[in-house]
């Protein structure tokens, strides 16, 4: 069958293809082990390693690829399962192929070809029916993939493959499932088992790779630990597939600033193969021509376009979407051009032997294709779309337009800045204007040969023209063209007014950061000396943050909308900034810039690639990445004079980041003598501000009132560098990088750099939590990643999950990750040191309220770990009383007094500047959209400061009393922890001992009272416990409710516990009097060491409703501390990582 084709690593890897046929152009090939010499050792060899390396998805035995004579890459375009399948496809080639290629002068034109005729037969064939799985098929795959790796239900699987997981050097035959959330592989091989599940939101590495053993397979880096798997036949695909998903995980998790809750794949329930291939579809369309993202790739079809400049047929695809008839030649170099379907009025079929259809446009134009297969249908498309498609309300560019009003006060310009402030003069016959007018003419003899606006050709006469530098007066008019801007303000009109109507008058945070910025914008320009500069400025930068919230404003976007303004109308320069922001440079403008981060860690990766001199003299790359950032974030603006800097900026905008990249080398190689000399950091600083002040423009119009002078401007002894000629070179030595190529090393490397920052993260904030607590590091490592997943858990089947919210990366380091209520108890449930038992829920959300000091409903890693260190590592009086606090009334104001700051030191706390401000009227802190960017009261965190110093000193007589319901689950609880024990019947029996005592003490305490009524009630404990407690239990519905409840659920405990148990209700009541305790007999027939009710003492009503019992923490743990068996269970080693392992293992299980 045919095969994309597909590049070749190692064209004889391990020898284990034989030639059959050749020539020029193809090869066909047999693999060892296959026909004639099946039964030598050779084949038996190579039969076996197909085996062992994927027993279910065997290499075909015969291949044919595709060389040509100058070059040494192959590609594999067709393989098959026995000698006559692939002699069809040989002689095919022979018949049809081979003659034609005679034609063509490169090899890379050959290639191009064979590539393009190639994906037209998959095409015929239909590829959609071969893609699609069998359905009954995948059912079962979903059914084993639930079975085998416990995932819950909602966890969907998208596809899966047959592969190879290497274990060493070991292979182990299995299958690799691919779910919405997680990496699977299963394989059993003579008893073997392997199993993995790696989220894909732990992924920091993903790529092809290839060796000798390996030739060609998929690394995954996951925690630090790679991993290997290979795929014999669907490599790419898988590929393809992984990086998807890791990336839409890593943007969904990680990226919440760039993530549009309306994207098409924003309910991961939803995701399917098809919806991945669909949606990777659109985004390489709109991508390549610059569409807005409303824009969906319709249909395909591939022909020849008749191009009148060059009086060629040039082969490529039509692409359809819903406003847009594309065309882009097969390389994509040669030509392509983007027509919009309102500027269509015919399509005409004139010659349907050769399938042709010619398009006509306004302004007497017309487009002609031929061999299109399906002609019809697409004439038919595009005439259904001519009616459909929004004709544009406004022109681009009209030299009449005056200014308009928006709202009541707010002009918006209509004039770029430098017609404003340095109009062009068309009688100066200064040399400089000379040259800028042979510019113009260049390009008005393009516009007439190949068409001007939208519908221009893009060729490589354009890129050649653009490399030369843009004319002052079209600047504006081309940035609009190639940036895809143009299409934005067509299919958006009156949209910017309509923000300015919305956000004028506005204050935000936004609004104050940029009026801080806007007098440091180009500051020695005289546009933006004035109020007209300063107030379009204003306007473009405001409307921006209106429009994108989650971007708003950042530094650096003052400087480059400056720039913008300079040459373009003030709403077409907001549009061109929406371009930059939102397509061109995306993750760039954001608090954490991951855009410029993973930029350049593409640039150090192409550093390695083409300048190696200088990896091998300067081991540590960071150095550049660190320099070239504000070349990445100005796009050279702010190191460049801007005479200089706009031409980068014109080849930004026709090449995207591809054209920085390349300047980037540019500017190293130029400097590499003076580089390799470089002794540290500084000097090589020193070198490159040198350099940049040693270029100029010296073509550039500009009078010398606007251009920049730099400080070696009079200085003779220094080389001048003209930036054409710079960039004519980035170019030349540079202009083999694919925009594809940096692609794939964007999403390559932004998992990389995502994960960094989030290790980062870890790492300070284990840093602050590891001061005050008793876990090794390791312990902390893993129970971050607990509490880390756990917050994760919760959002992988939710479209809109609430807890989606609580990660916000712009937080200081504590507060990035959160819990609510509902994860932590989880959380805390798997990793409770004791058996599990009825309380637990009931702990869990005490446990809750308690760590959560600010009352704003989240708790952090250190206020969580505050807790656990306590459960695990504390002595027998701070667990104690850690059991005493949770079993108090959860509104209590005295319950929240377990401060985390008693164990860390306040000054590392971060978290209280961002929770100070949050007050609202009725006192719950609550979070604030901007609570992360908001400014530091430092007079309330001294307040703060102060409160926990004191609070650190925590005395135990400070606890309140607790009272008789409280303790009834007090005890309940401590029954329930000692469940399972060895020593269960000896814990049971010192409870019951030391209930018994608490309640004898009370009732003398209480008679006392009653016998010493002169006495002041202030002055006795138990009239303090009058007037602090409840009623008393009888009149109390919450109580015995609870009481209640209780006996029931306790009917199948341990028979030691019929024997002992804490005194019922009728038991433990105000009326109740100290006297010896013997064995009774209770209602329900079981022995109980309850207080009997003396016959000589009369039970009032007025007793009854004394007051409720209560007991102090000292009472309580002096009572216990005399029983050692519960002494010794609470200071007994608790082994952490043991219960580590098991939360580990069953925290997606607990998710079900």
């Amino acid at each position: 069958m045919w095969l994309k084709p597909e590049e070749v690593l190692l064209k004889n890897a391990l020898k284990l293809w034989v030639t059959e046929k050749s020539n020029d152009y193809f090869v066909l090939q047999r693999r060892r082990g296959s026909g004639e010499d099946s039964g030598g050792l050779t084949g038996l060899l190579v039969g076996t390693l197909d085996t062992v390396f994927d027993s279910t998805a065997k290499v075909a035995p015969f291949r044919i690829l595709h060389q040509t004579p100058d070059s040494q890459v192959y590609w594999i375009i067709a393989c098959g399962a026995s000698l006559e399948e692939i002699s069809q496809h040989w002689d095919w080639l022979q018949q049809n192929i081979i003659r034609t290629l005679s034609v063509f002068d490169s090899g890379e034109d050959i290639t191009s070809f064979v590539q393009g005729k190639i994906r037209g037969l998959i095409a015929e064939e239909g590829t959609s029916a071969d893609d699609e799985e069998d359905p009954e098929r995948f059912r079962e795959a979903v059914l084993r993939f639930e079975r085998l790796f416990v995932l819950p239900q909602r966890e969907k699987l998208v596809t899966y493959f047959s592969c190879s997981y290497w274990r060493g050097r070991v292979p182990n035959q299995g299958w690799i499932y691919l779910s919405t959330n997680f990496l699977c592989f299963y394989s059993y091989m003579l008893g073997n088992e392997v199993k993995r599940v790696y989220p894909w939101d732990e992924v920091s590495r993903l790529e092809r790779t290839s060796s000798v053993m390996l030739t060609e397979s998929i690394r995954v880096r996951v925690r630090g630990e790679d991993h290997f798997f290979s795929m014999l036949l669907r490599l790419q695909q898988t590929y393809l597939i992984m990086q998807q998903l890791a990336d839409y995980a890593i943007v969904r998790f990680f990226d919440k600033e760039t993530f549009n809750g309306e994207h098409p794949l924003a309910n991961p329930l939803h995701i399917t193969q098809r919806a991945l291939e669909i949606h990777a579809r659109n985004q390489s369309f709109r991508a390549f021509f610059r569409l807005p993202q409303e824009e969906n790739l319709c249909e395909v079809y591939e022909s020849f376009l008749w191009v009148p400049f060059s009086h060629v047929n040039a082969l490529g695809k039509i692409c359809v979407s819903e406003n847009y008839l594309c065309f882009a030649s097969q390389d994509g170099s040669q030509c392509h051009l983007i027509i919009p379907l309102w500027e269509v009025f015919r399509v005409e079929l004139p010659d349907r032997s050769s399938h042709a259809l010619t398009v006509c446009l306004r302004g007497k134009r017309a487009l002609r294709f031929s061999e299109v297969r399906d002609f019809e249908r697409l004439a038919a498309t595009i005439r259904r779309k001519c009616g459909t498609a929004g004709s544009p309300q406004h022109c681009i560019s009209n030299p009449d337009e005056e200014g308009v009003m928006v709202g009541q006060s707010q002009a918006v310009s209509t004039e770029a800045l430098m017609n404003v402030f340095h109009p062009h003069d068309a009688e100066n016959l200064d040399p400089k204007m000379l040259k800028e007018r042979m510019k113009e003419q260049s390009w008005q003899i393009h516009f007439a040969e190949y068409g001007r606006g939208t519908g221009m050709f893009c060729t490589k006469k354009t890129r050649d023209l653009i490399v030369r530098g843009v004319p002052e007066t079209l600047r504006g008019e081309l940035w609009m063209l190639f940036s895809g801007a143009v299409h934005d303000m067509t299919s958006h009109p009156g949209y910017y007014g309509r923000l300015l109507e919305e956000c004028m008058g506005s204050s935000s945070l936004a609004c104050d950061e940029i009026e801080r910025d806007l007098h440091r914008s180009l500051p020695e320009h005289p546009a933006f000396q004035s109020d007209t500069g300063i107030s379009a400025l204003r306007r473009v930068l405001t409307a921006y943050a209106h429009r994108n919230p989650k971007i708003g404003y950042c530094q650096a976007m003052n400087i480059l909308t400056s720039v913008l303004l300079l040459y373009a109308k003030e709403e077409e320069a907001f549009w061109l900034l929406v371009a930059v922001c939102e397509r061109m440079l995306p993750d760039y403008f954001n608090r954490r810039i991951i855009g410029a981060l993973v930029d350049q860690a593409v640039f150090e990766e192409l550093i390695r690639e083409h300048l190696t001199q200088l990896t091998e003299h300067m081991t540590d790359l960071s150095f550049f990445s660190s320099v070239s950032l504000s070349w990445f974030l100005t796009l050279f603006i702010s190191v460049l004079p801007i005479e200089s800097a706009v031409n980068v900026v014109d080849c930004f905008f026709y090449d995207g980041i591809k054209a920085i990249l390349q300047l980037g080398l540019a500017v190293l190689d130029y400097n590499m003598d003076n580089l390799l000399c470089c002794h540290d950091d500084a000097e090589a600083v020193t070198v490159l501000n040198r350099f940049f002040d040693s270029v100029t423009n010296k073509d550039s119009p500009l009078p010398a009132t606007v251009q920049q002078a730099s400080a070696t401007t009079n200085d003779k002894s220094i080389q001048k560098v003209d930036i054409c000629d710079l960039i004519k070179e980035a170019y030349e030595k540079y202009g083999d990088i694919r925009t594809e190529e940096v692609e794939n090393m964007r999403k390559k490397n932004k998992l990389c750099v995502i994960q960094t920052l989030e290790d980062t993260t870890k790492q300070n904030v284990l840093r602050v939590v590891a001061q005050g607590v008793k876990f090794s590091a390791a312990q902390l490592d893993e129970l971050y990643l607990l509490f880390k997943r756990q917050h994760f858990v919760s959002c992988y089947w939710s479209v809109c999950s609430p807890a989606l919210q609580n990660h916000d990366p712009s937080l200081p380091y504590l507060d990035q990750y959160q819990l609510d209520q509902s994860q932590f108890s989880s959380l805390f449930n798997l990793l409770l040191p004791w058996t599990s038992h009825t309380h637990a829920c009931l702990l869990s959300r005490s446990a809750f309220h308690i760590l959560d000091e600010n009352g704003d409903g989240l708790v952090n890693f250190k206020e969580f770990i505050c807790g656990l260190d306590i459960l695990y590592n504390r002595s027998f009086t701070e667990k104690l009383k850690l059991l005493f606090k949770l079993h108090l009334q959860p509104g209590t104001q005295d319950c929240k007094i377990l401060p985390s700051s008693r164990f860390f030191p306040p000054a590392e706390d971060h978290s209280f500047p961002t929770r100070l401000s949050d007050s609202a009227e009725d006192g719950v802190i609550r979070k604030c959209p901007e609570r992360g960017r908001a400014k530091v009261d430092l007079q309330e965190y001294l307040k703060q400061w102060q409160e926990d110093l004191q609070r650190r000193d925590e005395n135990i007589k400070d606890l309140p009393r607790i009272n008789q319901v409280q303790f009834i689950r007090l005890t309940k609880t401590l029954y329930g922890v000692f469940h399972g024990d060895a020593e269960e019947e000896s814990l049971y029996r010192a409870v019951a001992r030391v209930t018994s005592l608490l309640l004898r003490m009370e009732e003398v305490g209480r008679k006392l009272q009653q016998s010493s009524p002169q006495k002041t009630p202030q002055n006795t404990p138990t009239s303090m416990a009058q007037t602090e407690t409840s009623p008393s239990l009888p009149t109390s519905p919450e109580a015995e409710t609870l009481v209640e409840g209780e006996g029931t659920q306790d009917h199948t405990e341990s028979p030691v516990r019929q024997h002992e148990t804490v005194p019922s209700c009728s038991d433990i009541t105000p009326n109740s009097t100290s006297r010896p305790s013997t064995p009774t007999s209770s209602p329900t027939g079981t022995s109980s060491p309850a207080l009997d009710t003396p016959t000589d003492i009369p039970s009032s009503p007025s007793t009854v409703r004394d007051g409720d019992w209560s007991f102090s923490f000292e009472q309580i743990l002096a009572s216990l501390l005399n029983e050692p068996p519960v002494v010794r269970f609470f200071e007994r080693a608790i082994d952490t990582n043991a219960l580590i392992a098991h939360a580990r293992k069953n925290q997606l299980k607990d998710a079900h």
